[in-house]
């Protein structure tokens, strides 16, 4: 039987920890849904940011697969983990949103990140091979985690005009 090396451990660990840090980060808007849960109506709140979480959990899992990536099954996991919660937070979302023009742009949005998303996946099999394609998703992962942390800058950006 192989022993691990002490950079395969690491390796876990690190995974592990980043992990259980995502799922903390999943669970960060759980008092605002209480809070809309409570007044039954999503207020001032935007639902942008939870639907651009949404799309790099579906690419950040799509880079997890093995179609994209060998041995990232931590990634796809917790990415899996993350779209399941987004998907409860846009459901609610919706559900308690004020006006119907809200509930047509999150569907719009919606639509238009599934899209993406597509794009993206068929892209990435159809025209690149297996290492080209980890680089190519990983990028795209990237822009989407940076979308996703200033989707809230773009809310205060548009609430106080």
């Amino acid at each position: 039987m192989d022993s691990l090396s002490l950079y395969e451990i690491s390796c876990f660990a690190a995974g592990f920890a980043g992990n259980l840090f995502a799922f903390a980060l999943f669970l960060s808007p759980v008092p605002t849904f209480k809070r809309i849960l409570k007044a039954k109506s999503t207020e001032q709140f935007d639902g942008l940011p939870y639907l651009l979480s949404l799309l790099n959990c579906f690419i950040c899992l799509w880079y997890g697969l093995p179609w994209v990536s060998d041995g990232r099954l931590l990634v796809a996991t917790v990415n899996g983990t993350g779209a399941a919660f987004q998907l409860a937070y846009i459901s609610l979302f919706f559900i308690y949103a004020d006006s119907r023009k809200t509930r047509l742009r999150m569907v719009g949005l919606l639509a238009l990140l599934v899209c993406a998303f597509a794009l993206v996946a068929h892209a990435s099999i159809a025209f690149f091979d297996q290492p080209t394609r980890q680089q190519f998703v990983g990028a795209v992962s990237m822009a989407s985690l940076i979308s996703m942390f200033a989707s809230p800058l773009a809310v205060m950006v548009r609430s106080s005009s």
